[in-house]
């Protein structure tokens, strides 16, 4: 199986989910790149025992370090747990982004039901199918 650079985001009350995701994901994730932007990642990374390389806090420019990562060709897919119902201050870095992995064709989870399909097509390829 082919070493995947997934990145991870979550807003605020959202992270408590994405940490209760990986947890149940662990074993896949562990085999993986992960990347996150600042606070997600910390919280990730000191609650799940994953390695995650964390960015910049998405308000500070992480989503947008995450946003050129995807451009380079060094991000295979997005897991971003956002939260519809809250204004973002950094509205337009989040668009933007999710716009560039669009134009990159990066399959992009956006809730908990979508990541687990990611996770069934990793877990897939894991297994030579």
């Amino acid at each position: 199986m082919e070493k995947k650079q997934i990145a991870l985001i979550a807003h605020d009350k959202c992270k408590e989910e994405m940490v209760e995701w990986c947890r149940e994901h662990y074993d896949l994730l562990s085999a993986h790149s992960l990347f996150a932007t600042g606070t997600t990642g910390n919280k990730v990374s000191k609650e799940t025992g994953l390695a995650v390389t964390a960015l910049k806090s998405g308000p500070l420019g992480g989503d947008l370090q995450i946003g050129a990562r995807i451009v380079d060709g060094a991000i295979d897919m997005l897991v971003f747990f956002w939260d519809p119902l809250t204004a973002q201050p950094h509205d337009p870095d989040v668009k933007a982004l999710l716009r560039v992995a669009t134009l990159k064709n990066i399959p992009v989870a956006t809730n908990r039901a979508s990541a687990d399909y990611l996770m069934l097509a990793l877990q897939s390829s894991r297994n030579g199918n």
